[in-house]
């Protein structure tokens, strides 16, 4: 069947939604507590082993499936208007977050600052930029541009391209 990355990305959550639920059921009806001279088999709750068993491990297989298929079609395939695949552009987004960030607080620093502390002394101590807070602002709106123009593209690509996955 053929999915977008965002179709495929939605189904893997479904399933992993679908193995914690599982999980959980497996958790509350795997064990029970009944007291001396209570009726066991009245107060069992009801949960088949064998079946959740199988079931956890259909759910695992599919999983296994669609990150594979997915995994394979991000290595491989191009972003329209860029010549990196997608997974290049998911490590890439991140570095030019903390990249932009990063700049963020430098362009926001003054050239000179007075510093602000217990001294003795008439000695006033001053904390001097050691850059050009103007080439730090010209390098994040650079970085901004970047990383904006990567998104887009990821959008529209995970939006617009189609891999096949079999169960």
């Amino acid at each position: 069947m053929k999915y977008t990355s965002a179709e495929a990305a939605k189904l893997l959550r479904r399933l992993n939604e679908e193995h914690e639920t599982l999980e959980a059921a497996e958790q509350s009806a795997g064990t029970f507590i009944v007291a001396s001279g209570e009726d066991v088999e009245s107060l069992r709750p009801e949960y088949d082993y064998e079946q959740t068993q199988k079931q956890l491990k259909e759910i695992e297989d599919k999983i296994v499936t669609v990150k594979h298929a997915l995994n394979v079609f991000n290595s491989t395939r191009k972003l329209p208007g860029l010549d990196i695949t997608a997974d290049q552009a998911l490590i890439i987004m991140p570095q030019l977050s903390r990249r932009k960030d990063r700049l963020d607080t430098m362009r926001r620093r003054l050239p000179k600052t007075r510093e602000t502390g217990i001294r003795s002394g008439n000695i006033i101590d001053y904390c001097l930029t050691n850059y050009d807070p103007k080439q730090a602002q010209a390098d994040f709106e650079k970085t901004s541009e970047e990383l904006s123009k990567l998104q887009t593209a990821l959008d529209l690509f995970n939006n617009t391209e189609t891999l096949e996955i079999e169960f």
